[in-house]
């Protein structure tokens, strides 16, 4: 997110791109010929690219991550992304440029999301400085970041039927919340409060509160103090089972402002909205370096 809050994006990294329609109809049976560098710009002439790319556009090594024309390059200071990417219908258009996101620190902290350790997320980096240097007007700016993964060895929809994830920036560092519920009845509730030289402590989250639902209609909660009402004051994706906003809430009697999504699994099952994916979610099976 820009400082002055006016821009931000989003950049996923895919092996076995599990929101692509591709690789779903593939059967999911091989990641590494479902992949895919995501790019997503919110604000002044905002664009959302997700090209999904076969095994030939993927190369891989301890320091670099690459997929067709974009890559990721850790440095050992900051991570670079290199983007040059095309924008989905309807706003076509290229997104080209270089994303610098530099971590205060890394964590050591890895959380298994079900008893079996077959979803893992793994926040890297959750408070880190960002500076975006793109190819358009209005999008060089600097401002705050946070760098994560996930790791799975199974579809998300085969364990869950809903999830909230929300990063804020707290104190010196970020607080991040994770619910889910999981398709056995189960409910996880997890709240982090990690500090700028990355020392992480699990903490009581908050109560759960209502967001407005999305221009979908779909249902939307997270954390804020006993009485607080927060609220969402950038929209930035909104499908028809994911949505990701800039939201504004409370924690511990601090205001703050980070980005929040929400995921309904029950929703992404249904097989008529694959083809609707595949519209704003275009394959390229083959690719060729120079």
């Amino acid at each position: 997110m820009s400082d002055d809050g006016t821009r931000s994006l989003s950049v996923i990294a895919f092996i076995g791109s599990v929101f692509s329609p591709w690789y779903a109809w593939s059967g999911r049976r091989a990641p590494d010929n479902n992949v895919c560098i995501n790019v997503a710009t919110y604000g002044p002439g905002g664009r959302f690219t997700m090209t999904d790319r076969g095994r030939s556009a993927l190369r891989q090594s301890a320091e670099r991550f690459t997929v067709g024309p974009s890559s990721l390059h850790w440095t050992g200071e900051e991570l670079v992304i290199s983007v040059d990417e095309i924008g989905a219908p309807p706003l076509v258009g290229r997104v080209r440029g270089t994303i610098r996101v530099r971590p205060s620190a890394i964590t050591g902290v890895e959380l298994p999301l079900t008893p079996d350790g077959a979803h893992v997320w793994r926040p890297f980096a959750p408070t880190s400085a960002i500076s975006v240097d793109l190819e358009a007007p209005g999008w060089q700016w600097d401002g705050h970041g946070y760098f994560d993964a996930n790791f799975g060895t199974r579809a998300l929809e085969q364990d869950f039927s809903h999830w909230s994830w929300g990063r804020f920036p707290t104190g010196t560092g970020s607080t991040c919340f994770y619910d889910a519920t999981r398709l056995d009845g189960a409910h996880l509730g997890v709240g982090v409060r990690f500090d700028a030289d990355g020392a992480a402590r699990a903490i009581t989250p908050p109560p759960k509160a209502p967001l407005r639902r999305s221009l979908w209609a779909m249902r939307r909660e997270t954390r804020a103090d006993t009485g607080h009402a927060p609220r969402q004051v950038q929209s930035m994706l909104d499908a028809p089972f994911y949505t990701r906003a800039a939201v504004r809430t409370r924690i511990d009697g601090e205001e703050t402002t980070g980005v929040h999504e929400a995921l309904d699994l029950r929703r992404f099952r249904s097989p008529l909205l694959k083809p609707m994916l595949a519209v704003r979610v275009p394959r390229r099976a083959r690719w060729r370096f120079d």
